[in-house]
């Protein structure tokens, strides 16, 4: 196993009393993946061997938490080729995502936060006026968004392959992500509600139509295959809530890293 892959724990959530329970996905997804032996490419998987980390955070103080993810994010992009953030909900992306950039930019000039943090449902917006490049967006699977989103979106011109497209042909789809990909440093934020709620029902929100998990496991294969992937964030998973449906949801998280690493 890639000891050059890192495995981050980020207990965070901003999802106003919503994402309550994603704060333990972390834990339950690698206590999980003890029960996966060899990933779907045949490499073993052992836990004992995985780099891991986890920043200790304190939810009731939103500055402190923001502040400490992207001091850590940064220094891990600085030294590691390849990690995967296990939250948490979607708000730890703006911190990372913002490391990230500033990173790829050669320049740690995050400014101090005394502004309202992004919660989980406004991290991208968040990030998009906070500078990030729109042109090096892009969002797959979307199929329900609100009318205020989809105008913001069109505003900025950012690229979008919709659940549709997907399905239509997805092997063409995941050549489109890896051109757009082509020669850019990659980070991939995954919600787990991009997956039908038959297939990853531990969630905040349980969206019907999303992609069945095999299509997201040869997705996420084939993304996985990118050379310049540096990051990966898995988001949204419920372990509260997960214990009422027979841990399925962090199974698939399990089964998502397991083919990461």
């Amino acid at each position: 196993m890639d000891k050059n892959f890192y495995v981050v724990k980020v207990p965070a959530i901003n999802g106003l009393g919503k994402t309550d329970g994603c704060e333990q996905s972390g834990n339950a997804i690698l206590n999980s993946i003890k029960e996966i032996y060899s990933n779907e490419q045949g490499k073993a998987i052992n836990t004992n061997l995985l780099d891991l980390e986890e920043i200790h955070l304190d939810n009731s103080n939103l500055k402190f938490t923001n502040e400490l993810i992207y001091k850590n994010s940064f220094k891990i992009f600085e030294i590691k080729p390849k990690t995967i953030f296990l939250g948490g909900d979607h708000s730890i992306s703006y911190p990372i995502t913002r490391a990230f950039l500033n990173h790829c930019q050669n320049s740690d000039c995050m400014e101090p936060i005394d502004k309202k943090f992004p919660t989980h449902e406004e991290w991208l917006r968040g990030l998009i006026n906070d500078g990030f490049p729109a042109e090096n967006i892009l969002l797959v699977g979307v199929r329900n968004s609100d009318i205020k989103e989809i105008k913001f979106l069109r505003e900025k011109n950012i690229k979008i392959i919709s659940m549709n497209q997907l399905l239509e042909d997805l092997q063409e789809m995941c050549d489109v992500i890896m051109e757009f990909s082509n020669n850019k440093e990659l980070y991939i934020s995954i919600d787990i509600d991009v997956i039908d709620p038959a297939f990853a029902p531990s969630t905040g929100y349980q969206e019907p139509g999303g992609l069945t998990s095999r299509q997201f496991l040869y997705l996420i294969q084939r993304m996985n295959k990118i050379k310049t992937l540096r990051a990966v964030d898995i988001v949204e998973i419920n372990e509260n809530k997960d214990r009422k449906n027979n841990g399925l949801t962090v199974k698939l998280g399990a089964k998502i890293l397991a083919e990461l690493i």
